[in-house]
């Protein structure tokens, strides 16, 4: 009888992270994605230095420096170019 309920409290508290985990850079064809050069200079204009960039999870991920000279990893969405998240280098 416990293991139903237990299973069932995982998925409810599992599920939408999963899905907004999904949602961060949703499945854009690759024909409609933004260049690597038009993601770099979106991303000078928001004060990173881009190093490098590279397609990781449906989303355009750049290696950069940010304004404060700190390593970080700014994951853009492939159409749009919105910074999806910012992830610091430890």
């Amino acid at each position: 009888m416990k293991t139903p309920l237990i299973a069932a409290v995982l998925f409810t508290a599992i599920a939408p992270a999963a899905a907004l985990a999904s949602q961060d850079c949703p499945n854009v064809p690759r024909d409609q994605w933004m260049s690597d050069a038009a993601i770099t200079e979106k991303a000078k204009g928001m004060g990173y230095d881009v190093r490098s960039i590279k397609a990781e999870d449906g989303c355009l991920e750049a290696y950069a420096i940010d304004k404060d000279g700190k390593r970080v990893e700014v994951y853009f969405h492939p159409g749009t170019g919105d910074v999806v998240r910012v992830k610091g280098d430890d």
